[in-house]
């Protein structure tokens, strides 16, 4: 499978997308017309980095997922209690230890918003094109980072930014609780991406690749606030992190989805991703842990997909 972005052993990077190009996102020129961002929205998304799609799934989406979440964590939405417990198995990215992510790839709700029109239709957007392949990627249930459950959030791009040409690829997160400066979040620094050419420039060399020096920069980390079916896309080049939850009994949960232009020339790639969608696995990655108990494979079916999950996920080809 194509390392051209090194999303190899420790470093953090997606290993079910495999996608390279030249022309970066911020200057495509659209062909195909907007189905779902505004001429306003795909203007903020190309000069800050992010675009905020409201109410991409409904609220019914919304309920069965947290209830799943909550279920497979074994944690009782109303009993506090339940939250402070240590992760089944840490990261070896240290720095996502305590962030409250949820090690499940592959269960129905989490394909159902996958292959939402109106989720898809946004990536569209974005790419300018219809033949995409969503991330095989999990969830968040971050309750207040206290005790057994610290978490201080960093600031970190998800793409080596010293290459050249620079890494080309999107992410993106779907709200699943309303989200606030108290309970934790999004958070990153658009104007480092909208001058990001300009300051790479004058950067200092031996400079860490993946994490920028925030108290050296003139702009501020931005909390980007948002409600539950919203869904939130970003360029990899835009720093950005998870803002720690300081708060007394509130919790953000979020569902991380992401779609680059299919690969579909690359078999292995393609046989991985159905393979893992097929017996229910995690990636095979170093941000990627997985769940020690195979929860997803012995508790709960394979997924069903429509016409459109089948193709997102490789199983059909894009006409």
């Amino acid at each position: 499978m194509n390392d051209r972005y090194r999303y190899g052993d420790q470093r953090p990077g997606n290993p079910t997308l495999s996608y390279t190009a030249n022309e970066q996102l911020r200057d495509i020129r659209k062909t195909l017309p907007l189905r779902v961002l505004s001429e306003a929205d795909f203007a903020h998304w190309q000069t800050y980095g992010y675009v905020v799609i409201q109410q991409a799934i409904s609220p019914e989406q919304v309920k069965a997922t947290t209830d799943f979440l909550w279920e497979f964590q074994d944690w009782n939405p109303a009993d506090p209690a339940t939250w402070n417990r240590t992760e089944l198995r840490g990261h070896e990215m240290k720095e996502l230890n305590g962030s409250g992510m949820v090690e499940t790839y592959q269960h129905q709700t989490l394909w159902n918003n996958r292959q939402t029109p109106r989720v898809y239709d946004a990536f569209v957007d974005i790419w300018d094109r219809e033949d995409l392949w969503v991330s095989i990627d999990r969830a968040n249930l971050n309750t207040p980072n206290r005790g057994a459950r610290q978490f201080t959030g960093f600031i970190h791009w998800d793409a080596d930014t010293t290459l050249d040409p620079l890494p080309v690829n999107v992410q993106g997160v779907l709200a699943l609780s309303d989200t606030s400066p108290e309970s934790g979040g999004f958070q990153c620094i658009p104007e480092l991406f909208k001058n990001f050419i300009a300051w790479r420039k004058t950067a200092p060399a031996d400079r860490n690749p993946w994490r920028p020096n925030v108290d050296s920069l003139p702009w501020p980390v931005e909390f980007i606030a948002m409600q539950p079916g919203d869904l939130l896309i970003f360029n990899s080049l835009l720093a950005h992190g998870i803002r720690p939850n300081t708060s007394e009994h509130l919790v953000r949960a979020a569902q991380y989805i992401a779609f680059t232009p299919a690969n579909e020339a690359d078999p292995m790639l393609r046989d991985a991703r159905v393979t893992s969608w097929r017996e229910r696995e995690a990636p095979q990655g170093y941000a990627f842990p997985g769940d020690p108990r195979e929860w997803e494979k012995k508790k709960y079916p394979t997924a069903t997909l429509t016409p459109l999950g089948e193709r997102i996920l490789g199983l059909a080809d894009w006409p």
